[in-house]
């Protein structure tokens, strides 16, 4: 199962920052139960926040790089996410070579934050490798809203 954990890209800046979003649904099949409800897995929204650093590099990039998460220095989780809560996603290239990025970013609910994370080593494919280019160009139209997805 393929999850997307992006929604909109909200602005970004080449090679330097993407801010994002996640609309989270209790339709979701991946809410673990707890006494106070239903909360989303702590390696998904750090996993969300990965996908944006993807977008980030897939952008910067022109589409040819994407990010692929390898390991995670330092994440400190300060909050739980509720099906409903809207993921606002903020990450940043910590550095960046032909073979690797790492990215640093925070994950926030209403302006509280829930993930930060520093460090998050991620190696940088061929992103033809991994998915059809033109179904990720277009992918990322959509989340800029340049394009609606049929």
């Amino acid at each position: 199962m393929r999850f997307h954990l992006i929604d909109r890209i909200d602005d970004w800046e080449p090679g330097v920052r993407l801010r994002g979003r996640k609309v989270t649904s209790a339709d979701e099949p991946y809410w673990s139960p707890t006494p106070d409800g239903p909360v989303m897995p702590g390696a998904l929204v750090l996993e969300a926040l990965a996908q944006a650093g993807t977008w980030l590099l897939l952008l910067s990039t022109d589409y040819k790089k994407r990010a692929a998460l390898a390991s995670a220095a330092n994440v400190r989780w300060h909050g739980e996410v509720r099906p409903g809560d809207v993921l606002e996603l903020d990450v940043g290239f910590g550095s960046l070579d032909e073979t690797a990025v790492v990215l640093d970013g925070a994950v926030r609910v209403g302006g509280r934050t829930v993930l930060e994370a520093t460090g998050v080593m991620c190696a940088a494919l061929g992103s033809d490798l991994l998915e059809d280019p033109e179904d990720t160009e277009r992918m990322g139209r959509h989340l800029l809203r340049t394009e609606v997805l049929r």
